[in-house]
């Protein structure tokens, strides 16, 4: 299983960004995909969590980013975004997506596990 992230860049104090994460499978075949989430490593920082997403939609958010950044999915699509508006120069920082994936590999053994992609880059500065 391979997990996507895109959508970082440049972007003004104030400014808005929607990161997307998608889900696919190669040797293995997504059969759901469960808890969801958006995570962050500034330089010099530990990983924090931002924002995770259930199956049934259930959100939650760290403190500083609540009302400001928003999480959703598409399950037919397998994908995540995370909507982040009235950015800060304190959120720049590597944002990686990670997926608890249920699948079935070609051998039909089912395969249950979390998911990482690799990061992208999100810098807010003027």
């Amino acid at each position: 299983v391979q997990l996507q992230a895109s959508g970082g860049g440049l972007v003004q104090p104030g400014g808005s960004l929607r990161l997307s994460c998608e889900a696919s499978g190669t040797s293995i075949r997504i059969v759901r995909i469960d808890n969801m989430g958006w995570y962050r490593q500034a330089p010099g920082k530990q990983r924090e969590l931002v924002a995770t997403i259930s199956s049934d939609g259930t959100t939650h958010y760290a403190d500083s980013v609540k009302g400001r950044f928003a999480i959703s999915r598409d399950n037919a699509k397998n994908t995540m975004y995370l909507q982040m508006n009235s950015l800060k120069p304190e959120d720049t920082a590597v944002y990686s997506c990670n997926a608890d994936v249920l699948g079935l590999s070609n051998t039909e053994e089912w395969v249950a596990g979390k998911y990482w992609g690799q990061g992208t880059l999100v810098t807010v500065s003027s």
